[in-house]
């Protein structure tokens, strides 16, 4: 039988408190990570659920273009749920309480929402693209096209998360042993072929996309600005609004899982590499606190669903009433003024 890495608990700590786990790290250090992942929890649950619930009670949230935005919150919601309860949890308990079967369950079920929600921030990026940028002429964003982008990124992310069940790869405890994830560590030939395909297909090539289409949504505005710049610059304003958003968006993906693959590749590569359990932990946390910085950004940073969703959360009170639309409804509205397909 494979052996567990000399820098996790071993398997007694699916039973229940071990001097091992002890050693890890002290009793206030774990109830200090259950309040910190609470902190990330709680808000996450909360933003994404009324993100879910105001669409759909109000119609006009049910356009193609939020389908994606939807989906997110879904996703983010599930991470919350699977991952961020039970991290505060076992955190609080000072050990991983679920048993083995437990922890392929949670390590998958995070796993298969986390990467559809990062999948889903690419879609949103290439829906954006095409939408303002045309590179295929002006073709309608339509509801198939919608449903199509969301159904890719749930197959694509059970793809890639469904191996481990069947012997490529496997779910293993990570960090100081409160809970699982694509074992990282174990140097096994079929393992380490595993996460290297992981990697680049379930992060590398989302962040390629991501900034691929960005990057052409920004010059596309740039031109526009170019052109519309005598009247009144409303296209210049366009493009400042949505580069800064650009830059935004791209930077807290970053922070949020760049650090996770970053950690990944190091101990794949480096496997003697002195990272310490509670190092190791960091990265986790950052890639699970993506749940409430997605929300902030794509949601409530956007006019329309703000319009809909803060009321809600503060039982009927708009401190910001604003006009109804959304930026990207907004700068579509301007290129197509400005701009006649070829």
């Amino acid at each position: 039988m494979m052996q567990l890495p000399a820098s996790l608990p071993n398997a007694s700590s699916y039973l229940g408190p071990s001097s091992e786990s002890k050693e890890l790290l002290p009793r206030a250090g774990f109830i200090t990570l259950s309040i910190v992942m609470a902190m990330f929890t709680v808000p996450a649950i909360v933003l994404n659920s009324t993100v879910i619930v105001v669409s759909l009670m109000n119609k006009q949230l049910r356009q193609p273009l939020n389908y994606a935005l939807v989906n997110m919150a879904v996703a983010d919601l599930g991470t919350a749920l699977t991952g961020g309860v039970l991290s505060v949890v076992n955190n609080a308990l000072g050990y991983f309480s679920l048993g083995r079967t437990g922890c392929i369950i949670e390590g998958f079920s995070v796993a298969l929402f986390g990467i559809t929600s990062l999948c889903t921030v690419a879609l949103i990026a290439i829906e954006r693209m095409f939408v303002v940028s045309k590179p295929l002429g002006p073709i309608s964003f339509q509801t198939k096209h919608a449903v199509g982008g969301v159904a890719l990124s749930w197959v694509w992310s059970l793809i890639w998360n469904t191996p481990p069940l069947f012997g490529w790869g496997r779910y293993e405890l990570e960090g100081v042993g409160t809970s699982c994830a694509p074992d990282w560590h174990n140097r096994d030939p079929n393992n380490v072929s595993y996460i290297l395909c992981y990697f680049l297909l379930c992060f590398a090539v989302p962040f390629l996309i991501i900034v691929a289409s960005y990057s052409k949504l920004i010059y596309t505005l740039r031109q526009v600005s170019a052109m519309g710049y005598i009247e009144g610059g409303a296209a210049a304003k366009a493009e400042a609004k949505v580069a800064r958003m650009v830059v935004l968006m791209v930077v807290t993906f970053l922070v949020s899982w760049l650090p996770y693959a970053t950690l990944a590749l190091v101990v794949v590569s480096h496997p003697d590499a002195p990272i310490s359990p509670l190092l190791g932990t960091v990265p986790v946390y950052l890639a699970k606190s993506s749940t409430v910085y997605n929300p902030l950004i794509y949601l409530y940073m956007n006019k329309q669903f703000r319009r809909y969703a803060v009321p809600f959360l503060l039982c009927g009170r708009d401190p910001w009433p604003s006009e109804e639309g959304s930026e990207m409804q907004t700068t579509v509205a301007t290129i197509n003024n400005k701009v006649s397909p070829s």
